[in-house]
Formats: C-alpha cells, sequence, structure tokens
C-alpha cells in the first residue's frame, strides 16, 4: 500500500515536473525560435515623407548696365527681395518656390563685356568672368540702345546661365527703383520659368506620387514621350540592312559616338550614368509594306502605320539581362532597291525633313535612302559610306526628347541660342535636374511609405537587418535631398534623390520580402498540431488527474473534520 502511493507521489511530481518544463523553457523556447524578425524601421520619419512638403529655392542676380537706371536709382542697389509662391497640389503633397533676387550694378569687366558685337560673343564673354553655379541664373539688364538685340526681341537666353533683358528709356525715367523693380518683374519671372523651372515641370515630375488633372495635350504629350528617371540608361544603335545583296553599308558608328552623342552624355553625367553600344542586323525588315506612289516616285509609309513598324523589329534587336535600366534604342533602316527610296509621311500627307520617327519611352527610327547610288552600270552590291553628321543629327534631337529635354516655344520677345556643341545648354542641364530631382523624390518617398505599409498590414514579412539599413538610407537621403533643395543646392540634392531611390527601389524588391508571405495561420496549425498533440495529451491528462486527485482528498479531509 505504501508502495502504491510511493508511485503515484513519484509520477504526480514527474508530470508537475515536465509540466513546469514545458511551460517555463519548451514554451518561450519554441515562440522566440519560430517568431518571425521584424528589424526596427523609422516609421514615424516614413510618416512625416508621407505628407510631402516640397520647397524649391532658385538664386537671382538681376545687373544694371550702364543707363538702364538713373543716378537716384543707383544709390539704392545692391539690395535683396525675397518671393514665395505656395502650390497645394493634394491633401498630402504642396509645393513652395522661393526666389531669392539680388539685385546690383555691373562692373567694370561685365561692361566691356557687354560692349561685344553679337549677343552671343557677349554671352562668352560674361561666362569667362565668372560662372554661376548649378541651379542659378543672371539676368543683365541693358538699355534700348544696345545693339546686342534685334529691334523685335527683348529677351536673349545664351548657352550659359545668363539672359540679356533690355528695358526701355521710358521705363526708368520719372520712377522710383522699386516702381522699376515691379515693372520688370513679369519679365524676369518669364526669364526663370524658362531657364529654371516651371509650376508645370513640377507637377508633371510629381507622377508618380498624385493622379494629375488633365492638362493640355502637348503637356500629356512632353510628360507620355521622356523615359522616367533612372540611375543608369542604355543605348543602343542598330543599323538594319535588309538586303546584303544589294548594298554593303560602312558606318563609323564609334567616331560618330565620339563627336555627336559622347558630349552630350558627358554634360548628362550629373543626371545618369550611360552605356552604348551597337549592333547591324542583316535581313530585318521593317512590320509594314510599303506603298508606291506615283505621283512623288517613291515607296511611302503612312503616319497610322508606324506603330506596327517596330514589333517585328525590336523582335530581333535582343535585350541587356544583364542590367535593369532603361534601353534607348536608335534604328537606321536602309531600305532595298526595290523599294528605294522610302519616305514617310505625316498625318497631313506631308513628307517628314527628317525622314524618322520616335516612339514614347522607347527610341526612334530613321530610314534612309541610298537611291542615288544606284546607277544604270552600278555593280551589286553596292559600297555606301553613310552621312554620319546627318544621322546623329537626327538621333541627337530625339534623344534629347526621350531624356526629358524639352523644346518648350519661348514667349513672344524672347530669343533662345541654339545649344552648341554639346548638344545642350547648362540652363537646360539645370531645368532637367530640377525636374529630376523632384522626381526622384515623389517615386522614393512613395515607394518607401508603400512599403512600410505593406509591412504593417502583413505581420509575417521577415524584416532584416539589411532591409532596415536599406529604408533608413533611403530615409536619410531623402531628408538630406529635401534639405537641400530647400537650400538652392541643386547639385547635392540630386545627388541625395539619387541615393534615395536607388535605396528605396533596393530594399521594396529585396527577396527576402516573399519567404513567409505565402504562410497562412491554417498552414501554421497543419504543422504545428501532429508536433505538439502528442506531446501536450499526456502532460494535459496528469495535470487534470492531480487536480482530481486534490480535490478528492479536500473533500475527504472536510468529511473527517464534519
Amino acid at each position: 500500500m505504501a508502495t502504491a502511493e510511493v508511485e503515484r507521489r513519484r509520477g504526480q511530481l514527474a508530470a508537475v515536473s515536465i509540466a513546469v518544463v514545458v511551460i517555463i523553457v519548451g514554451v518561450p523556447l519554441w515562440w522566440r525560435t519560430t517568431e518571425t524578425y521584424r528589424a526596427w524601421l523609422p516609421v514615424s520619419q516614413i510618416n512625416e515623407l508621407a505628407k510631402l512638403q516640397l520647397q524649391l529655392s532658385a538664386d537671382v542676380e538681376v545687373v544694371f548696365a550702364r543707363g538702364t537706371v538713373t543716378p537716384e536709382q543707383q544709390k539704392k542697389v545692391p539690395l535683396t527681395q525675397t518671393q514665395d509662391e505656395e502650390h497645394r497640389v493634394d491633401e498630402d503633397t504642396a509645393l513652395r518656390y522661393r526666389y531669392e533676387t539680388k539685385y546690383r550694378t555691373a562692373t567694370v569687366m561685365e561692361e566691356d563685356a557687354l560692349n561685344q558685337p553679337t549677343a552671343a560673343e557677349a554671352d562668352l564673354a560674361l561666362h569667362t568672368l565668372s560662372e554661376s553655379p548649378c541651379g542659378s541664373l543672371v539676368v543683365y539688364v541693358i538699355p534700348e540702345s544696345s545693339s546686342l538685340l534685334p529691334q523685335d526681341v527683348d529677351v536673349y537666353i545664351g548657352q550659359r546661365r545668363t539672359a540679356l533683358l533690355r528695358i526701355g528709356a521710358q521705363m526708368r525715367v520719372g520712377k522710383t527703383l522699386n516702381q522699376l523693380l515691379t515693372h520688370m518683374e513679369p519679365r524676369v519671372k518669364q526669364v526663370l520659368q524658362v531657364m529654371s523651372f516651371s509650376h508645370t515641370d513640377i507637377t508633371a515630375a510629381l507622377s508618380d506620387r498624385v493622379r494629375l488633372s488633365p492638362g493640355s495635350k502637348e503637356s500629356i504629350a512632353d510628360s507620355m514621350r521622356a523615359f522616367k528617371s533612372s540611375p543608369g540608361y542604355e543605348i543602343t544603335f542598330s543599323l538594319l540592312n535588309p538586303d546584303p545583296k544589294s548594298h554593303r553599308l560602312n558606318w563609323d558608328i564609334e567616331g560618330a559616338v565620339q563627336n555627336y552623342i559622347q558630349p552630350l552624355l558627358t554634360k548628362l553625367a550629373p543626371v545618369a550614368n550611360f552605356s552604348i553600344d551597337s549592333q547591324t542586323l542583316y535581313y530585318a525588315v521593317l512590320g509594314v509594306n510599303p506603298r508606291f506612289d506615283s505621283s512623288l516616285g517613291s515607296y511611302t509609309i503612312n503616319a497610322d502605320s508606324l506603330a506596327h513598324v517596330i514589333n517585328p523589329v525590336e523582335a530581333r534587336l535582343g535585350s541587356n539581362a544583364a542590367s535593369s535600366n532603361p534601353v534607348l534604342n536608335f534604328l537606321l533602316y536602309v531600305p532595298d532597291a526595290h523599294h528605294s527610296p522610302l519616305h514617310i509621311h505625316d498625318r497631313k500627307k506631308q513628307q517628314v525633313k527628317s525622314n524618322a520617327f520616335h516612339s514614347p519611352r522607347w527610341g526612334g527610327i530613321m530610314v534612309y535612302n541610298v537611291n542615288d547610288f544606284y546607277g544604270p552600270e552600278a555593280a551589286f552590291p553596292v559600297d555606301i559610306n553613310i552621312n554620319m553628321a546627318k544621322v546623329m543629327g537626327v538621333f541627337l534631337a530625339q534623344l534629347r526628347l526621350l531624356l526629358g529635354v524639352q523644346l518648350s516655344s519661348p514667349p513672344p520677345g524672347f530669343l533662345v541660342a541654339p545649344c552648341g556643341s554639346a548638344g545642350l545648354a547648362d540652363w537646360e542641364l539645370d531645368r532637367l535636374m530640377w525636374s529630376r530631382t523632384v522626381e526622384n523624390i515623389a517615386t522614393a518617398t512613395t515607394t518607401i511609405t508603400s512599403l512600410a505599409q505593406l509591412l504593417d498590414q502583413i505581420g509575417n514579412i521577415v524584416i532584416n537587418d539589411n532591409i532596415a539599413e536599406l529604408v533608413s538610407s533611403a530615409v536619410t537621403s531623402l531628408q538630406l535631398a529635401v534639405a537641400e533643395l530647400e537650400s538652392g543646392n541643386l547639385g547635392f540634392a540630386l545627388q541625395y534623390s539619387k541615393e534615395a531611390i536607388l535605396a528605396s527601389e533596393r530594399a521594396f524588391f529585396d527577396p527576402s520580402l516573399l519567404h513567409l508571405l505565402y504562410f497562412p495561420d491554417d498552414q501554421k496549425f497543419a504543422i504545428y498540431i501532429p508536433l505538439f498533440l502528442p506531446m501536450c495529451v499526456p502532460i494535459l491528462l496528469s495535470l487534470l488527474k492531480i487536480l482530481s486527485d486534490a480535490r478528492q482528498r479536500r473533500r475527504e479531509k472536510q468529511a473527517k473534520k464534519d
């Protein structure tokens, strides 16, 4: 009897001990080893970025040349004025433009530069004296008697960050300096919108963040034509030879790229990285059959058929699988002898002068006719040297459009100088950098806030330390970009915005975020129940038996007392 009681108590102690070990050690250990690891994220800072308040600060210097201000007005310069404009894009996005304008008189060397015979020479001489920093501009006010500008031109925009503004004598006589500046303000603001940034360009750059109201057809077409902002681009030049038996084509693509394309890409280095390759495709034909126009004596392709040209050719272009950067395709098509000459017609049935067209966010195609080389005594295949200056002139114009360098028509009375051998004026680079910086900030904030919302809604996504580092890096870069943009440091703002978009994209598309995404709770129960049920049932039954015995003994003791 005593032995049975000892065994019973030993069994009870064993059951209690096992239950204590399971509850105190086993359950916390299992919970710790199976919990989803989620590193800390700066959620409060991300929520602040969700309410985006951007301020763009531009520095403008207005320099009065001799004869533009009276001696009385000249006594009140130099002076500085600051103007602010606020625009509410939507409930979460607001824009603020700050223009800090400094007024002063021209120095002796600047007066000598303004005495050059032409406006282009004056622009070069002024640039030699001092180079304006990125994102700023200088407006030189010249008298009406100056011969730098034609009679019907009031504003000249050069290749650098300088502009010439002519004012009449009636604007300064009998007026105070404040009245003169008030009268000049609309013209100076027009110069700013042409050379720096406009509200239309900035709101278009926010398209990834806000839903824009439909504007003019031109603004919609411009926003859809250019490639989205990217840290890098791949440029591919392809020569299409549909009939190698008719002609043997020679093109100096390497020399042409160095002479015409590379200067533009070197100037665009702050915006993105570029890589260039080229190829020659034989027996590559267009996706449409040209029609022969007897009145013109040539084959034609209508504008309605251009959409069907790209797909068959694109299948043979190949792709750079090693890079995720967008690809800009530029195709030079030389028609065979049986379909030459070949001309492209627009929607008005007029021949396109460049004999080329471009596809938004894809590239451009140029048709190069060589029918003049086919003489009656020509021996096939005919050796043909392609005029690369003509070809690259077309491709350079298409490249500018696809990269977002817009050719907006200037206001009346404006004269814009050609962009020069670099293919891009300094102020055009600044204008592109303003738009790209705002676009990068908008895209990065959208990506980071979307990732934070996703991680908050789905609790079983693992957040590794590298993801947390990328998110923190993106948030820090965004804060720095917004601060530099507010300070007017355009170059630093663009660099930080590029770092922010790279870190945010890497964090959002990291493969580790998908490891436990598709493990619903019912699958977890199906895995854990076969493991824990066989162990927990005996322990639970033993504990219930111990509780039952304890209650029985308590009742027996109570009965003896009674």
